[in-house]
């Protein structure tokens, strides 16, 4: 039997559920953040940022502990969302501030022609240039932004996501299915400062990743960003509470997830664990509440997933597996052992660089590996010294690493070797680099092979010689952007 006859078979489990039967198609609710990281929500185990909604959805139905974006940036990581395929297999759209083709169908258009109401609210896909890509409008949908609020903090955003939600839903049909992106802007920078000290966040109850310093400024910082990843998840408890209200709750898929980690050095755009880990917990019609799995999933599953469970052929050109026969499941821990392998890598994300150059990396992880290729090791991983490393946002904590020079400095900005090997299982901070420890040279050999082998299934053109290719995308954002923001943090 193939995968995706397995996969019809469990869409078959799925329709038998009482909750999702024939006469009644499934609601899909997709819920994502910018730039909310793993671990950081309750239901993980982090006392530090409260995520009430999040946990209810993970206590209700499947919390993932292995969830990864092979893209760590904001619009390659959504396209491989909306269209079911890797990064590097949708030309310009792997990169940051690209162009998106439409040649390649996304799951709201399809939804859609199925007779579903769709839209989003907030932030779908972008940033970048969807109608140069044949897209007529943003490929999440269309938008709903009637609502504004005044938010809690000045730095968050004045859509009120929730009630846009309540809009989006009055335009409906009676008894016709929906599906709706519910995407936040936060946890994006920038934050107000002090917001986590105002909201009577204590400094000493944040985790600092090993690549930082235990300083003060650090705490702060990562203290701010806990209140507005709390913010998304505030809304998402908004919604959540309407579609109880409406008896729909039940008959509604909810995915709560984040396009990648967090807003800080060494995190957001970069690969390794803290910028490709992401959370996610997903609440359907079926299977046994409150379970945990460990199964590998990447962003292009649920494409597959959600178009599945609604009864939507899938396209050929989906190139992610749908986790269906998980949600419909009983079981917990690793449920498919074939789950355990990721591919993540980049290409071009912000300027920077000399030619606007990108600084392209594949990476490999298994269960207890990391393996990372950084093919131009002679480039700056975050951007050139003297443009102010502009692939990592403007922050506090950027400030002070940059000032160091020191060992946190190097391991956020300074320049890596071609090969690094972490054992994350043991290191999820990826601080210990063994690519050159002789008890590891086997591993690495084996991942090295491994990773060429899948990037060549998988038609990654650098993988098969085509590198140049990448190099000949357009660049669409304005040729200042996140310099002026480097700018104005640092005063000069």
């Amino acid at each position: 039997m193939t995968r995706r006859q397995m996969m019809s078979t469990a869409l078959g489990a799925a329709a038998a559920l009482p909750a999702w039967g024939a006469e009644k198609r499934p609601n899909i609710l997709f819920a994502i953040a910018d730039d909310w990281g793993w671990p950081h929500a309750g239901a993980y185990g982090c006392s530090w940022v409260n995520t009430p909604a999040f946990d209810r959805l993970a206590a209700e139905g499947v919390l993932f502990t292995n969830c990864f974006t092979s893209n760590p940036k904001c619009s390659p990581c959504r396209a491989s969302i909306l269209t079911g395929r890797n990064t590097w297999q949708l030309e310009e759209a792997v990169n940051h501030f690209g162009v998106f083709p439409a040649k390649w169908a996304v799951f709201p258009d399809l939804l859609e022609q199925a007779g579903y109401h769709v839209g989003y609210t907030g932030k779908g896909w972008g940033p970048g240039d969807h109608r140069a890509g044949g897209f007529k409008r943003n490929p999440a949908g269309p938008e709903y932004a009637k609502h504004t609020l005044e938010p809690k903090f000045r730095s968050m955003s004045n859509k009120d996501y929730a009630k846009n939600f309540e809009y989006f839903l009055e335009e409906r049909d009676a008894e016709q299915p929906f599906c709706f992106w519910f995407g936040t802007h936060e946890p994006h920078r920038a934050f107000q400062d002090g917001a986590g000290e105002l909201s009577g966040k204590r400094f000493q109850d944040v985790d600092v990743p090993a690549f930082y310093p235990d300083d003060a400024t650090v705490r702060r910082d990562l203290a701010d960003y806990a209140v507005e990843s709390e913010w998304f998840d505030t809304h998402l408890g908004r919604i959540l509470a309407k579609l109880e209200e409406i008896g729909e709750l039940d008959n509604t898929l909810v995915i709560a997830t984040s396009d990648h980690g967090m807003p800080f050095p060494r995190v957001k755009g970069q690969i390794y664990e803290y910028g490709f880990h992401l959370p996610l917990a997903v609440r359907s019609g079926g299977g046994r509440k409150g379970r945990t799995v460990e199964d590998f999933i990447n962003v292009r599953d649920f494409a597959p997933t959600i178009l599945e469970l609604a009864g939507v052929e899938v396209p050929d050109s989906v190139t992610g597996t749908s986790f269906a026969e998980i949600l419909v499941s009983d079981a917990e821990g690793w449920i498919d052992p074939q789950r355990n392998r990721m591919l993540v890598g980049k290409e071009r994300h912000d300027l920077g660089r000399p030619n606007d150059w990108g600084y392209p990396v594949r990476a490999l992880r298994t269960p207890e590996y990391l393996y990372v290729r950084n093919y131009e090791p002679e480039r700056w991983p975050a951007g050139n010294p003297e443009t102010g490393y502009r692939n990592c946002d403007a922050s506090p904590t950027k400030s002070l690493l940059v000032r160091g020079f020191d060992e946190y400095y190097r391991m956020s900005f300074g320049k890596r070797p071609a090969e690094e090997l972490y054992r994350v299982d043991s290191d999820p901070d990826c601080v210990r680099d063994l690519a050159a420890d002789p008890a590891h040279a086997e591993a690495k050999k084996s991942l090295r092979a491994e990773l060429q082998q899948l990037l060549e299934l998988d038609g990654d053109p650098r993988a098969s010689g085509q590198a140049w290719v990448f190099d000949t995308y357009k660049y669409t954002g304005s040729r200042r952007h996140a310099y002026s923001t480097w700018q104005e943090h640092n005063g000069s």
